[in-house]
C-alpha cells in the first residue's frame, strides 16, 4: 500500500510515516517511481510505535525495543531489549515521583488559598473615610 493508505489505515499522518522510516522503525519499498510502498504488516508495525511513542518512550528507545519484535528468538536482543524497557521503566517511576510531589506542593498552595479565601469572604467590609 502507498504512504497515504497506510496513513488513513492508522491515522498516523504521512509526515510521521516518514519520519518514522528515517529513524529505522518502519521499512517501505520504493517503486520504479520512486514512491513509497508498505506491506500489509506495516499497519500493526505502526500501532506498535503509537503505543510507545503514547508510553512517552523516544524514537532511540523504540529502535531499540522493536528487535525483540522482528527477531523474538535472539537471546542478545532479547537481553538489550529487556534492559532498555528496565531503563525506561525506571524514567517513567522518576516522571512520576516529580509529578507527585508537584502536586503535593500545589496541594499546599491550594489549601493556603483557600484559607485566605475564607479569611477575606468573613473580614468586615472597611469603612470609607468619606461617608
Amino acid at each position: 500500500m502507498r504512504i497515504g493508505e497506510l496513513s488513513k489505515r492508522t491515522g498516523v499522518s504521512p509526515r510521521s510515516l516518514r519520519y518514522y522510516e528515517e529513524q529505522g522503525l518502519l521499512t517501505s519499498s520504493r517503486t520504479d517511481a520512486g514512491q513509497r510502498h508498505y506491506s500489509d504488516a506495516a499497519v500493526q508495525r505502526v500501532s506498535l510505535i503509537r503505543q510507545l511513542f503514547d508510553a512517552g518512550m523516544s524514537s532511540r528507545v523504540i529502535a531499540t525495543v522493536l528487535p525483540c519484535v522482528d527477531v523474538p528468538g535472539d537471546l542478545g536482543v532479547a537481553e538489550e531489549t529487556f534492559t532498555a524497557m528496565t531503563r525506561e521503566r525506571d524514567r517513567i517511576d522518576a516522571d512520576i515521583a516529580h509529578l507527585i510531589e508537584t502536586r503535593d506542593a500545589l496541594d499546599v498552595l491550594i489549601r493556603a488559598n483557600s484559607r485566605h479565601r475564607a479569611e477575606l469572604s468573613t473580614a468586615p467590609e472597611p469603612v470609607a473615610p468619606w461617608t
